[in-house]
């Protein structure tokens, strides 16, 4: 069942009718649900959650695995990983978001914007790169769901590590440390005049070299479209 319009904004629509109606919030998100075709609330947040792109990740992921998620601007990937972060606890993990392209407001004005309260970890440094994300969870015990915005800026600071040794270097914690590291990337302009549908490995922005091999999962999103696949 589709929505009318994304859930962050029938949040704000509930709020909006028990302020004007001087009702509590729950019984405003039911009346929002029920002119939606479900039951309640809950019954409309299970069923959305379900069909999320980031539950199908969450199903298709492990312990270990490198995840890459590339889509041009403006096709969601960086509120696909948001949404990543913010649902790791249902695979008892606590989720991480490094991200050096926005500033912490606007990371978590986009987490409320989804409707997402659940608690999560976001670092904003501009001193991030591989060794600063290791360091930041080397002393936690849980298990971690990291995604880092971006994969092209990296290496952006000449002190920094060659992009590929930092992907290594990732990949080899999240192997050490069974943390699943997902990390959002720019798909290369040339893609847009493409005949293709879908942007595929090849059509990764990659400035400095990197051996794509290295992760095992891959997601590409375009037009609403997304597409899950595994390494080869």
């Amino acid at each position: 069942m589709r929505l009318s319009s994304p859930i962050y904004k029938l949040k704000r629509q509930a709020k909006l009718l028990a302020r004007d109606n001087d009702i509590r919030l729950h019984e405003a998100l039911n009346q929002i649900a029920t002119k939606e075709g479900f039951k309640n609330w809950s019954h409309l947040a299970s069923n959305y959650s379900k069909a999320t792109p980031a539950m199908e990740i969450l199903r298709q992921i492990s312990s270990g695995d490198m995840v890459l998620i590339g889509a041009r601007p403006g096709h969601g990937k960086t509120l696909l990983g948001l949404e990543l972060t913010a649902l790791a606890e249902k695979i008892n993990r606590t989720g991480y978001f490094f991200t050096l392209d926005y500033n912490e407001m606007d990371v978590w004005d986009r987490f409320e914007k989804l409707g997402f309260d659940r608690p999560v970890v976001v670092d904003t440094s501009d001193n991030i790169c591989a060794d600063h994300i290791i360091e930041r969870l080397s002393s936690t015990p849980d298990d971690a769901l990291v995604v880092v915005d971006y994969l092209q800026l990296l290496d952006q600071r000449r002190s920094n590590p060659p992009l590929e040794e930092q992907v290594r270097a990732l990949k080899k914690f999240a192997a050490e440390r069974a943390a699943i590291v997902v990390m959002i990337s720019q798909i290369d302009r040339a893609f847009e005049l493409s005949s293709s549908g879908m942007p595929s490995i090849e059509d990764i922005r990659l400035p400095n070299p990197v051996d794509l091999s290295l992760f095992d999962k891959r997601c590409f999103l375009h037009d609403g479209e997304v597409q899950i696949e595994m390494a080869a």
